[in-house]
């Protein structure tokens, strides 16, 4: 197993792509802490009925001492922190407009949840991982840099978790700590057929179009990447 006695800790872990992620790592041996605003007890479930270690609390990434509670939560329960998965975020819900039509009451709880949430996570876990090395692994979006039109808070936002992966990368390097960032297409996810909702099959074929290979991803396309950057086959990359 290549996660075999390695902690990680995963925010929106509640369903879609966080749930997947808590699954793939527990099933290489991780101890799993699934952090979501909703309930993770079918997270938990799944991985435990695999044979698998999980504990499940309720955060809010905006929240500084919400996070701090996490990452205690992590350490009092299993007394180390590898890995933390900054996969919380603002988009099944979001309501698409033209730029100059965005909600800003919308636009500033993006910024709070989708940016201010990864450094509030990134900073409550970083001091357990010092010493021993971990990785942090931010979830961005293929629209950060291809565009995603009606939908430019989002896209904003997870641009700067590209920027903000880069600086934390060169920040954290000696300390053993890795900084890197996904940055998928459309996850044929619950919350991206929220976000696209009539609309859903119509961006399902454009998108697939519109890739150099014409397929909508699944979670399962993503979780190998994410073993990879949590493992130690990865401990230079960053």
């Amino acid at each position: 197993m290549q996660l075999a006695g390695k902690v990680a800790v995963i925010t929106g872990a509640a369903r879609g792509l966080g749930r997947a992620y808590a699954e793939a790592l527990a099933a290489e041996g991780a101890a799993i802490v699934a952090a979501d605003l909703n309930d993770c007890s079918d997270t938990v479930a799944a991985v435990e009925s695999a044979g698998g270690r999980a504990v499940s609390t309720t955060v809010d990434v905006s929240d500084a001492n919400s996070c701090e509670a996490m990452a205690a939560l992590a350490m009092d329960g299993f007394g180390r922190i590898d890995v933390l998965i900054n996969n919380a975020a603002l988009y099944a819900g979001l309501k698409g407009a033209r730029f100059e039509h965005l909600d800003e009451a919308q636009w500033d709880r993006v910024m709070q949840v989708n940016i201010k949430g990864t450094w509030l996570t990134s900073r409550a876990v970083v001091d357990h991982m010092r010493g021993s090395g971990g990785s942090i692994i931010n979830i961005a979006s293929l629209a950060a840099v291809f565009g995603l039109p009606y939908g430019l808070d989002y896209v904003a936002s997870k641009a700067a978790v590209i920027g903000m992966t880069r600086g934390m990368a060169r920040e954290l390097g000696s300390d053993h700590i890795r900084v890197n960032a996904v940055a998928p297409s459309a996850v044929m996810t619950e919350g991206t057929e929220e976000f696209f909702g009539e609309k859903f099959e119509k961006a399902k074929s454009v998108i697939a179009s519109n890739q150099l290979i014409p397929h909508n991803l699944a979670t399962e396309d993503l979780t190998g990447t994410i073993v990879y950057l949590a493992s130690d086959a990865s401990r230079f990359v960053t």
